[in-house]
């Protein structure tokens, strides 16, 4: 948890909603000098702020709303403070809750410096992250329509259909698999939505594949060239995560991904674990995806996988499989972003996934023992995948 600690002359804390927002504005030493509701719209938070804006800071909760409020402050040269709304929830929780105490509340944490931090997106790419999961969205409404049919074949003890109906081709005749004409009618509607949904989703794809090659062509490629992650995949770790130097630890990283348990301690009892919805669940999708398609015609990987199971359990194995997964694509985007500069990678005593770069080339380097300067002859038994950088290929 990251807290906004720096000091300034106002503090304003703003309840942000569609329609309306209620601004306090706390001097340093505690006093309001500002109270009041009013429109959301730009010009009224200007018109507030102006007698304070030479040494304010505004903050606000990570609801829908606060793309344009965070856009605005950045062109007006205002400090912008985006609020934790699970971690602030559990601060300043009280008897009594509205729109008037909670912007006073906030705004005492924000002058106390503990108000929790979220990341506040960069808007070049927030419109390409936002239409990606849109995408997702989409596609598991699609998922829900294929469940659909399948279902109703299971409710009326039918024969089962005998061939996998996402692949437009094996659609033909599954309406006639049933014989109550409601039925069909019911399973036609569901065709036509898939028939929708194949298009659109393919559309999407190729909009967001082109913008992405756009921002940044060679940490996609490189994101593709881990063993798990193909181009969706790709795309969902490329725009959640963003700039991958705002995790200064790989623990963090880990932990934002969703990919550990956060333990509840006290007196040196353990009661279990909590904040279990405190991260992204779009990279735990990914990774979690990433280690199962992993497995996929992969021997090793599925030599590992039964040594997990035999060590942690069936159920914890993927887990800790998919947090394996996580640390590889860290490593090509953290060496983007530092000017492609080497830095050590943690040694694994399986299955360990190398990034260097290394001339501009990428060499993915797959160890099936350990490292370490006694196990040199593990290095025999190495394998190499040559990739060249997008930026060749253009």
């Amino acid at each position: 948890m990251r807290f906004y600690t720096k000091q300034h002359g106002y503090y304003c804390r703003i309840d942000l909603h569609a329609r309306q927002m209620y601004t306090c504005i706390l001097g340093a030493d505690g006093e309001v000098v500002y109270h009041r509701n009013g429109p959301t719209t730009p010009e009224h938070f200007l018109r507030v702020i102006a007698p304070y804006r030479n040494d304010v800071v505004v903050a606000v909760e990570c609801m829908f709303t606060w793309y344009w409020l965070a856009d605005l402050c950045a062109r007006e040269g205002i400090p912008f403070v985006l609020g934790h709304a699970l971690y602030m929830k559990a601060i300043h929780g009280g008897k009594a809750k509205n729109d008037r105490i909670d912007a006073h509340k906030i705004a005492a944490l924000l002058r106390g410096g503990l108000i929790p931090m979220a990341h506040v997106y960069p808007p070049e790419m927030r419109a390409t992250r936002d239409l990606l999961r849109r995408r997702c969205h989409f596609t598991q409404k699609r998922a829900e329509l294929l469940a659909h049919i399948q279902n109703t074949a299971s409710q009326y003890n039918l024969a089962p259909l005998g061939r996998k109906i996402a692949y437009k081709g094996n659609r033909g005749g599954v309406a006639e698999h049933f014989a109550d004409p409601q039925v069909r009618k019911s399973i036609d509607a569901d065709l036509e939505l898939i028939d929708h949904y194949d298009r659109l989703l393919g559309d999407i794809e190729l909009h967001i594949m082109r913008t992405a090659k756009v921002h940044d062509p060679d940490t996609l490629h490189r994101l593709r060239s881990v063993p798990g992650i193909g181009k969706i995949l790709a795309l969902v770790i490329l725009y959640e995560v963003g700039n991958i130097d705002r995790f200064p630890r790989v623990q963090q990283f880990t932990s934002y991904c969703r990919l550990v348990k956060a333990a509840k301690e006290s007196a040196g009892k353990r009661y279990g674990s909590s904040g279990t919805k405190i991260g992204n669940a779009h990279l735990k999708w990914a990774f979690s995806e990433a280690a199962v398609l992993f497995l996929r015609r992969n021997e090793e990987g599925q030599a590992l996988h039964a040594r997990l199971v035999r060590k942690h359990g069936k159920a914890k194995a993927l887990t800790v499989l998919a947090l394996r997964r996580e640390r590889q694509p860290a490593r090509p985007m953290r060496a983007k972003a530092a000017g492609a500069a080497r830095r050590p990678a943690a040694p694994s005593t399986v299955a360990v996934l190398l990034r260097l770069l290394t001339n501009g080339a990428l060499i993915s380097v797959r160890l099936l023992g350990s490292i370490s300067p006694a196990h040199t002859e593990s290095l025999a038994r190495c394998r190499l995948h040559w990739a060249t950088p997008a930026s060749r290929l253009r």
